[in-house]
C-alpha cells in the first residue's frame, strides 16, 4: 500500500499517545483524515494543531458503537485501528474490559470495513502476546502461551484479523509493540514513575524486583517503523515486531529518570516477586529482523528516549495531575 497515493484515512484512537503521531504523519500524505476517539484517554491537546484543517474531522464516538462506526468509516480507505484498552494491567481485576475494548472493538472494525468495501487495515498489537517465551530476541513466528487476558484479547485480534483478510481481501498490517515512550506518553512505567517521584521525591515504590528488562521505543522510530512497512511489505496478511535491538532493566530506567528531574537520595522500595503484576513478563525482547530486512532501523537509543519522555512530562505538568 503506497499511502503516497493519497488515501482517506480512518485512525481510531487517533487523539491518543500513537494514534495522534499516525494522524500527524498522514496529514502529510493523506486527501483526509478522520479522528475516531471517545477521547477516555485520548487528549485534546495532542492533535489541537490541526484544528482548521479541513483535510481532518474529529468524530468522539466510542467504537463500540457499531452502527456509529460504519456510517462515519464510510469513504475512507484504510484503516488505523489504534484504540484499545491502555491498562494491561486491570484485567485480573476487570475481566470484561479486554474483551470489549480490544477483541469485540476490533471485530466491530472490521465488520465496519466489510459492510464499507475498505481493504486496508494497520493494527496496534502487542509483545504481551507472547506470554513469557523461551526465545530471545522473540520471533514474530514463536507459538505463545497467554498469561494475561490483555495479550489474548491481542492475540485474538490479530486471528479476526487474519480471518477477515482471508474472507473478504483485506491488506493486514498487524505490529506486536514493545513499550513505547517520547512525547504526548501518558501511561506506562516512566509516567508513574515520575507521577510517583512528583508526590514523594525521597521514595520510590518499584513493581517487583526491579530487575525486570524491557525494550523501550522511541514513538517517532516506530512511527516511522509502521509507515516504512506500508510502503515496502508486499504480503497481504503482515505481521512485524516493532522494538528497539537494546533492553534495560526498571531499576537502570528509574535511575535515569531521578537523573534527569535533578533529584538526589532516592531510595527505591521495590514489592518483591520478578513480575511487578498478574500478566507482567519479567522479559520483554523482540526480534526485529524482518521489519529491518526492509531497511527500518530505530534511531533513538533507550536511555535518550527515556529522557525525552521525562522532559515532555515536565514540560507538560498537567497530564501528572490526571488520573491514570
Amino acid at each position: 500500500m503506497k499511502l503516497a497515493d493519497k488515501h482517506r484515512a480512518f485512525v481510531t484512537g487517533g487523539a491518543g499517545f500513537i494514534g495522534s503521531h499516525i494522524v500527524d504523519w498522514l496529514a502529510q500524505t493523506a486527501t483526509g483524515v478522520t479522528i475516531y476517539d471517545n477521547f477516555s484517554t485520548g487528549q485534546e491537546q495532542f492533535i489541537i494543531h490541526h484544528a482548521g484543517n479541513p483535510e481532518i474531522r474529529v468524530v468522539r464516538a466510542d467504537v463500540l458503537d457499531s452502527e456509529r462506526l460504519k456510517k462515519e468509516m464510510a469513504g475512507c480507505d484504510v484503516v488505523f485501528h489504534f484504540q484499545a484498552n491502555a491498562d494491561v494491567r486491570g484485567g485480573a481485576k476487570r475481566t470484561q474490559i479486554d474483551l470489549q475494548e480490544n477483541t469485540i472493538a476490533t471485530w466491530n472494525v472490521l465488520e465496519a470495513m466489510r459492510i464499507n468495501e475498505i481493504k486496508h487495515i494497520v493494527f496496534a498489537s502487542s509483545a504481551t502476546i507472547y506470554g513469557e517465551p523461551d526465545v530471545f530476541p522473540t520471533p514474530e513466528t514463536y507459538a505463545p502461551l497467554q498469561t494475561s487476558l490483555y495479550g489474548a484479547s491481542k492475540l485474538s485480534c490479530e486471528a479476526m484479523i487474519q480471518a477477515y483478510s482471508e474472507y473478504f481481501g483485506i491488506t493486514c498490517y498487524i505490529f506486536r509493540f514493545v513499550s513505547w515512550i517520547g512525547e504526548r506518553y501518558s501511561h506506562g512505567v516512566i509516567f508513574d514513575f515520575a507521577k510517583k517521584l512528583r508526590n514523594n521525591a525521597q521514595v520510590l515504590e518499584v513493581l517487583g524486583d526491579g530487575k525486570q528488562r524491557k525494550s523501550y521505543l522511541d514513538v517517532l522510530d516506530g512511527i516511522a517503523g509502521i509507515f516504512y512497512a506500508l510502503e515496502h511489505a508486499e504480503e497481504r496478511k503482515n505481521v512485524f515486531n516493532l522494538g528497539h535491538d537494546a533492553v534495560m532493566n526498571v531499576l537502570d530506567l528509574a535511575d535515569i529518570i531521578v537523573d534527569e528531574l535533578n533529584l538526589k537520595g532516592v531510595r527505591y522500595a521495590t514489592t518483591g516477586g520478578e513480575r511487578g503484576w498478574l500478566g507482567d513478563s519479567p522479559f520483554v525482547h523482540l526480534d526485529t529482523t524482518k521489519l529491518k530486512r526492509l531497511g527500518w532501523r530505530p534511531q533513538v537509543s533507550i536511555d535518550q528516549g527515556i529522557r525525552n519522555t521525562v522532559r515532555y512530562l515536565r514540560a507538560h505538568p498537567q497530564l501528572l495531575e490526571q488520573s491514570t
